[in-house]
This record gives C-alpha cells, sequence and structure tokens, in this order.
C-alpha cells in the first residue's frame, strides 16, 4: 500500500478516535479549559484537534499521490470516502450534542451522498466528474465551520460574535448550490430516456 493511501487510511482511523474523545466523558478527562467566559471541555479541544489534523490530511494525500504519480484505483474510492465519513460522523456528533442543527447535518450529509451517485453514474457512462470550484468552497467551508462548532466558537465566543453559526449556515447554502451546480453541468449523464 502506498503513502498516499496510508494517509487516507489514517484520516478513517481517526474519526472513531475523534468520537471518543467528543462523545464520552470519561472522569478522569473531564478537565475545563477556561479563559475568561470561555469554557471548553479538554476531551472536546482533542477532538477538535484531531478533525482539524484529519481534515488537513485530505490536501495531503491527494498532493503527493498526484506529484509522484501513486494515484489507484483504492486511493479514489477511499479518499472521497474518508471525507464524507469524516464529514458526516462530525456532524452527526454535533446534533447529538446540541452544537448543530439537524437540518445542516441532514442537507451536508444529503448532498454528498447525491453527487456521490451522480459521480458513480458517470463513471458508468465512463466519464469522470471532477472538483468544482464550488465543491471545493463547499469543502472549506463545512471543515472551518465544523472546526469553530468542535471548538466552541473559539476565539469568538469573547466577542459575542457567532462565527460558527454563521460559518455553518454558509456551509449549507454553499453545499446546496454546488449540489445543483453538478447536476445542472452534468444533466446529460442523467439521461432518463436510457433509463
Amino acid at each position: 500500500m502506498n503513502l498516499p493511501n496510508r494517509i487516507t487510511l489514517a484520516r478513517i482511523f481517526m474519526i472513531p478516535v475523534m468520537l471518543v474523545f467528543l462523545l464520552f466523558d470519561f472522569e478522569w478527562w473531564s478537565y475545563e479549559l477556561t479563559l475568561g467566559t470561555y469554557s471548553l471541555p479538554v476531551n472536546h479541544l482533542i477532538a477538535a484537534v484531531i478533525f482539524i489534523v484529519a481534515a488537513s490530511t485530505d490536501g495531503i494525500d491527494g498532493y503527493i499521490a498526484r506529484k509522484y504519480n501513486l494515484v489507484t484505483n483504492l486511493g479514489k474510492l477511499l479518499d472521497p470516502l474518508a471525507d464524507k465519513l469524516l464529514v458526516a460522523a462530525a456532524l452527526i456528533a454535533l446534533v447529538a450534542m446540541g452544537r448543530c442543527d439537524a437540518w445542516i447535518a441532514v442537507i451536508i450529509i444529503f448532498r454528498e451522498f447525491a453527487v456521490t451517485g451522480l459521480r458513480e453514474v458517470a463513471l458508468l457512462e465512463g466519464s469522470v466528474i471532477a472538483a468544482s470550484k464550488w465543491g471545493k468552497a463547499k469543502t472549506i467551508t463545512q471543515i472551518v465551520g465544523i472546526s469553530a462548532l468542535l471548538l466552541n466558537n473559539f476565539p469568538f465566543a469573547w466577542l459575542h460574535f457567532p462565527f460558527d453559526q454563521i460559518v455553518i449556515w454558509l456551509a449549507a447554502v454553499i453545499t446546496i448550490y454546488s449540489g445543483i451546480d453538478y447536476f445542472v453541468k452534468n444533466k446529460s449523464v442523467l439521461n432518463l430516456s436510457k433509463m
């Protein structure tokens, strides 16, 4: 197994570790990080760091695979799967914790499944749907929004500015737009007369 695929697998294995730190409150790690009026359990800080590290590996594995000609079919399968699992797991956990509205998580997760299905149909037709600028913007806003939610709106909590909520709403809007953009630009893939 090559290095990019190992990095991708590491990202997948970080997901349950992140969830353990985020969702389980063991007595020995229930310390609070308090800075003035801001407070965050240390285990949630660790979960946020794991999420940020895992999300940052997405660009690293792709860069290494392309630069050193290490692109494999396994990597093409695992890389987008890892991204979707990471985002979905974090969103579902945030909903369970009451930090994210369920409708936002549903929109983001639904869009991921829908675009993945579109890409699979395109592959069956012998074409590849490349990532668009809106797809990349969607990924960035989702990562920033989820990170802000995991960090309990640090450092904006001191300013009483709801940065985390604004960015996750923006991520939902961009997610919807990018999903529509993919389907409009690739409507030929869904030629219903062939079905």
